[in-house]
């Protein structure tokens, strides 16, 4: 039987941050950070579900919220892309320093968007796995300005995000802008596993496409993907939402896929 720790460890800027470790029973076949979606923290069901299903196969999982989120010090309106980019960072050196240094970064929505832009900067991950993820990072601030015009001419402004009220600040935006995450993506030297619903509400199939090298935006150069030491999988995961809450059948399905690639890699 599974075994949950409750941990916490230094993120950026000194903030505290808060994680559950998912100890399978048995011997570890290797660790995975799963970082969370846009807003969102790691208690999300989706996120609680999957790492729990991984870990009855073996999988050790690190969960946790970025600053500002969840049960994480910090003020979310003063975090940014880069700020999670770096929480994820520590959330490794925790482990790497704890238990193991992990193989894997799992990344749903936005929390794959910052796997991918640090795997090649963790000598220890052999691979990413994204979970409809976007390919990109100005769309989200694009989006949010249409939401609340307010937060780029008076630096800050409230959007309605599931429900919940979130202030969002002008320096978050001009952080999303500031990367350039295709770039990343198309130079990623690590093995990659997208899955994503064509149906997906929230991040549109076509960012899909494009991390598995399938698609482009605009003037962008292909990815190249699909052969070689790198190789990019994409799993369609039909008739799913974005935070596969409409279907029993999406966690063990996306579970059995997820094991069955890591063990390729490891």
């Amino acid at each position: 039987m599974r075994h949950s720790h409750r941990v916490r460890f230094p993120g950026h800027g000194g903030n505290i941050l808060t994680g559950i470790l998912e100890v399978p029973a048995e011997e570890v076949r290797a660790w995975m950070v799963f970082s969370h979606c846009f807003t969102c923290n790691k208690d999300l069901k989706a996120i609680v579900r999957i790492a729990r299903g991984l870990t009855e196969r073996g999988w050790g999982i690190l969960r946790y919220d970025f600053a500002g989120l969840g049960g994480s010090e910090g003020t979310f309106a003063d975090t940014n892309f880069s700020t999670n980019c770096e929480d994820l960072r520590r959330a490794v050196e925790f482990l790497s320093g704890t238990y193991h240094p992990p193989r894997f970064l799992f990344g749903l929505s936005f929390g794959g968007a910052a796997s991918l832009a640090m795997a090649d900067e963790l000598p220890s991950i052999a691979g990413v796995i994204t979970l409809a993820s976007p390919s990109d990072t100005s769309h989200l601030a694009d989006l949010l300005s249409s939401m609340n015009p307010c937060i780029e001419s008076e630096g800050q402004g409230t959007v309605v995000i599931g429900g919940l009220s979130h202030t969002i600040s002008k320096q978050m935006l001009d952080d999303f802008r500031s990367h350039d995450l295709p770039t990343r993506i198309r130079e990623l030297r690590k093995p990659l596993l997208v899955l994503h619903s064509p149906e997906d509400e929230t991040v549109a199939y076509r960012h899909a496409l494009a991390l598995a090298g399938l698609a482009t935006h605009g003037t962008e150069q292909p990815n190249p993907a699909g052969s070689g030491l790198y190789p990019r999988s994409l799993i369609t995961l039909p008739g799913s939402n974005h935070l596969l809450t409409n279907s029993e059948r999406d966690t063990p399905f996306v579970v059995g896929v997820i094991d069955e690639w890591c063990r390729r890699f490891v």
